[in-house]
Protein backbone atom coordinates (compact mmCIF):
# COMPACT_ATOMS: atom_id res chain seq x y z
CA UNK A 1 0.00 0.00 0.00
CA UNK A 2 1.64 3.52 -1.05
CA UNK A 3 0.65 6.26 1.45
CA UNK A 4 -0.52 8.88 -0.35
CA UNK A 5 -2.82 9.55 -3.04
CA UNK A 6 0.08 11.42 -4.97
CA UNK A 7 2.16 8.75 -4.88
CA UNK A 8 -0.20 6.69 -6.01
CA UNK A 9 -1.24 8.99 -8.62
CA UNK A 10 2.25 8.27 -10.17
CA UNK A 11 2.77 4.57 -9.36
CA UNK A 12 -0.41 4.54 -11.82
CA UNK A 13 1.33 6.83 -14.05
CA UNK A 14 -1.08 9.85 -13.98
CA UNK A 15 -0.35 13.27 -15.63
CA UNK A 16 -0.25 15.28 -12.34
CA UNK A 17 -1.64 18.67 -13.55
CA UNK A 18 -1.37 22.02 -11.02
CA UNK A 19 -5.34 21.77 -10.47
CA UNK A 20 -4.93 17.71 -9.92
CA UNK A 21 -2.49 17.99 -7.59
CA UNK A 22 -4.88 20.89 -5.63
CA UNK A 23 -7.89 18.38 -5.89
CA UNK A 24 -5.17 15.43 -4.30
CA UNK A 25 -4.64 17.97 -1.37
CA UNK A 26 -8.10 18.42 -1.24
CA UNK A 27 -8.75 14.69 -0.95
CA UNK A 28 -5.64 14.15 1.34
CA UNK A 29 -6.93 16.53 4.00
CA UNK A 30 -10.59 15.64 4.03
CA UNK A 31 -12.05 14.16 7.53
CA UNK A 32 -15.40 14.17 5.89
CA UNK A 33 -17.45 11.88 2.83
CA UNK A 34 -17.08 14.72 0.26
CA UNK A 35 -19.55 14.77 -2.90
CA UNK A 36 -18.02 16.11 -6.28
CA UNK A 37 -19.66 19.15 -5.40
CA UNK A 38 -17.88 19.55 -2.29
CA UNK A 39 -14.67 18.93 -3.49
CA UNK A 40 -15.27 21.50 -6.31
CA UNK A 41 -15.90 23.82 -3.91
CA UNK A 42 -12.65 23.10 -1.41
CA UNK A 43 -10.59 22.82 -4.49
CA UNK A 44 -11.70 26.13 -6.23
CA UNK A 45 -10.87 27.92 -3.13
CA UNK A 46 -7.90 26.96 -3.04
CA UNK A 47 -7.37 27.62 -7.41
CA UNK A 48 -10.29 29.71 -8.77
CA UNK A 49 -9.31 28.05 -11.77
CA UNK A 50 -10.51 24.58 -11.33
CA UNK A 51 -14.32 24.00 -13.01
CA UNK A 52 -16.65 21.96 -11.60
CA UNK A 53 -16.06 19.37 -14.59
CA UNK A 54 -12.47 19.08 -14.08
CA UNK A 55 -13.45 17.58 -10.37
CA UNK A 56 -15.72 15.74 -12.15
CA UNK A 57 -13.37 14.24 -14.52
CA UNK A 58 -10.74 13.56 -11.93
CA UNK A 59 -12.42 11.76 -9.42
CA UNK A 60 -13.92 9.71 -12.65
CA UNK A 61 -10.17 9.33 -13.51
CA UNK A 62 -9.39 8.54 -9.51
CA UNK A 63 -12.42 5.94 -9.33
CA UNK A 64 -11.79 3.97 -12.19
CA UNK A 65 -7.70 3.81 -11.40
CA UNK A 66 -8.46 2.47 -7.43
CA UNK A 67 -7.39 5.39 -5.76
CA UNK A 68 -10.77 6.64 -4.90
CA UNK A 69 -14.06 4.68 -3.53
CA UNK A 70 -17.10 6.23 -4.12
CA UNK A 71 -19.47 5.13 -1.97
CA UNK A 72 -23.47 6.10 -1.54
CA UNK A 73 -25.45 6.80 2.05
CA UNK A 74 -28.89 6.66 0.23
CA UNK A 75 -28.93 11.03 -0.01
CA UNK A 76 -28.60 11.08 -3.56
CA UNK A 77 -24.83 11.89 -3.59
CA UNK A 78 -22.12 10.16 -4.46
CA UNK A 79 -19.06 11.10 -2.22
CA UNK A 80 -15.98 9.52 -2.18
CA UNK A 81 -12.89 8.55 0.46
CA UNK A 82 -9.54 6.83 -0.08
CA UNK A 83 -10.08 3.59 -1.27
CA UNK A 84 -6.67 2.68 0.38
CA UNK A 85 -7.98 3.98 4.13
CA UNK A 86 -7.63 1.75 6.98
CA UNK A 87 -10.86 -0.34 7.19
CA UNK A 88 -14.00 1.04 8.65
CA UNK A 89 -17.93 0.67 8.62
CA UNK A 90 -20.19 3.92 8.44
CA UNK A 91 -22.79 4.75 10.70
CA UNK A 92 -25.03 6.96 8.72
CA UNK A 93 -27.32 9.78 11.02
CA UNK A 94 -30.24 10.16 8.63
CA UNK A 95 -31.71 13.38 10.43
CA UNK A 96 -28.07 15.62 9.51
CA UNK A 97 -26.68 13.00 7.60
CA UNK A 98 -23.33 13.12 9.73
CA UNK A 99 -21.48 9.81 8.77
CA UNK A 100 -19.48 8.31 11.71
CA UNK A 101 -16.67 5.98 11.19
CA UNK A 102 -16.32 2.72 13.43
CA UNK A 103 -14.62 0.06 13.77
CA UNK A 104 -16.28 -3.34 15.65
CA UNK A 105 -14.25 -6.52 16.53
CA UNK A 106 -17.12 -8.22 17.41
CA UNK A 107 -18.71 -7.45 14.09
CA UNK A 108 -15.95 -8.13 11.90
CA UNK A 109 -15.72 -11.69 14.04
CA UNK A 110 -19.37 -12.19 13.13
CA UNK A 111 -19.07 -11.52 9.96
CA UNK A 112 -15.98 -14.00 9.18
CA UNK A 113 -18.16 -16.51 11.22
CA UNK A 114 -21.05 -16.27 9.04
CA UNK A 115 -18.99 -16.59 6.01
CA UNK A 116 -17.36 -19.46 6.90
CA UNK A 117 -20.44 -21.35 8.11
CA UNK A 118 -22.24 -20.50 4.45
CA UNK A 119 -19.36 -21.81 3.08
CA UNK A 120 -17.17 -18.81 2.35
CA UNK A 121 -14.13 -16.85 3.03
CA UNK A 122 -14.71 -13.16 3.18
CA UNK A 123 -12.40 -10.84 0.35
CA UNK A 124 -13.75 -7.59 1.69
CA UNK A 125 -17.16 -6.20 3.09
CA UNK A 126 -18.82 -2.89 3.41
CA UNK A 127 -21.41 -2.37 6.07
CA UNK A 128 -23.73 0.83 6.49
CA UNK A 129 -25.74 1.81 9.52
CA UNK A 130 -28.41 4.20 9.47
CA UNK A 131 -30.43 5.31 12.41
CA UNK A 132 -31.39 8.57 14.43
CA UNK A 133 -30.21 9.83 17.71
CA UNK A 134 -31.81 8.54 20.69
CA UNK A 135 -33.53 11.09 22.80
CA UNK A 136 -31.91 11.92 25.85
CA UNK A 137 -34.19 11.99 28.83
Amino acid sequence: MTDTILERCAAQGLRMTDQRRTIVEVLETAADHPDVEELHARAAALDARISLATVYRTVKLFEETGILEKVDFGDGRARYEDAEREHHDHLIDVTTGDVIEFVDPEIEALQEKIAKKLGYKLQGHRMELYGVPLKKP
